[in-house]
């Protein structure tokens, strides 16, 4: 008893010590156990989720919608910070609103892609990202984007509105019918200047730019359906049932047709359109168009590739030289001899 009384109350006056911290055996609490094992195995699925999702919005094409930016560069507003900002803002919802597209094309397309020896590895056809999911998250991209772009202007929310029905009319059905596929994928691109267009006040802006857009559209996606023709071979209507409506004839006739006309188009825009800088000099940029579309043809036709145009301009290098040379000399032209 003494010895008891001794070891809850020291001699020498101190406190009691302290009762040990409860520690919680899992045992004895399993509940807390299951609760930290689902939280353990939980985390990387929701971490693989929103790796698939965000390969599957492709990010990579976002560089499409920088033809947002032509309105602000060749009306000389590129330096004036509202327009700028204004831009940049809708570049954004351009991207969630193709993305969204993006989206239900792949939820569209899963069946067919899985036949295809690159598309099939996308999440959802590959069965890492649920299309339930897809569309979920495509409803959401939907709703803010065009509900941003109607705040930022009624103009560009109309003109994203346009872009969203066409692409879903092309994801669910027209990008089945021949031609009309490929002038739906060129008309997304000049919405998308149309939609830079209407988020600044135009002055000297030249509709020949809606022109020269269309026709490089149509060149990019018609060389993409040989590209798919050539590399699917008797597979591609397995893929794409509109490639039964191609053959690697007619689409090279198409080519030549639309690659000859961009390369005047550009050149009737450099000397013909109003309020460009004196004495012609936008023609300097005309050998660069020439020799883009040139090595465009070279990579379509020699070495089979077009399949990924998105790709292909970041790692064909002298072909991303070329973009980049135009685009410097351009924007030096008209910045510094107005």
């Amino acid at each position: 008893m003494g010895s008891e009384t001794q070891a809850r109350f020291p001699r020498d006056g101190g406190s009691a010590p302290a009762d040990p911290v409860p520690r919680h055996n899992p045992k004895e609490n399993p509940s807390m156990a299951t609760s930290s094992t689902l939280q353990a195995a939980l985390l990387p699925a929701i971490i693989a989720d929103m790796r698939a999702l965000i390969r599957s919005m492709r990010p990579r094409q976002w560089a499409k919608n920088a033809f947002i930016f032509a309105a602000l560069i060749f009306d000389g507003q590129l330096l004036a910070i509202g327009p700028l900002l204004r831009t940049v803002a809708g570049f954004v919802l351009l991207c969630l609103a193709s993305s969204a597209v993006y989206l239900v094309n792949d939820v569209a397309d899963a069946e067919a892609d899985r036949s295809h020896p690159k598309k099939r590895l996308r999440p959802i056809a590959s069965g890492t990202l649920s299309e339930r999911t897809a569309l979920i998250v495509s409803g959401i991209l939907f709703v803010i984007s065009l509900a941003a772009s109607l705040a930022l202007s009624w103009k560009l929310g109309l003109v994203l509105l346009t872009y969203m029905i066409l692409n879903l009319a092309y994801s669910l059905r027209l990008k089945h019918v021949p031609i009309i596929d490929v002038m739906i994928v060129a008309a997304g691109f000049v919405l998308r200047v149309a939609g830079g267009v209407a988020l600044i006040i135009v002055e000297r802006f030249s509709p020949w730019l809606y022109m020269c857009t269309t026709l490089l559209a149509l060149f990019i996606a018609l060389g993409k359906r040989r590209a798919e023709l050539t590399l699917l071979k008797k597979e591609a209507n397995a893929h794409r049932r509109v490639l039964d409506g191609y053959s690697i004839g007619f689409l090279d006739q198409l080519i030549v047709i639309v690659s000859g006309t961009t390369i005047v188009a550009y050149s009737l825009y450099t000397f013909s359109a109003e309020n460009l800088p004196p004495k012609d000099l936008m023609m300097l940029t005309i050998p660069f168009v020439v020799f883009g579309i040139f090595r465009y043809l070279h990579l379509i036709h020699v070495e089979d590739a077009g399949g990924a145009p998105e790709e292909l301009v970041f790692s064909d290098r002298p072909l991303m030289a070329t973009i980049i040379l135009w685009a410097l000399t351009a924007v030096a032209i008209l910045y510094l001899w107005r």
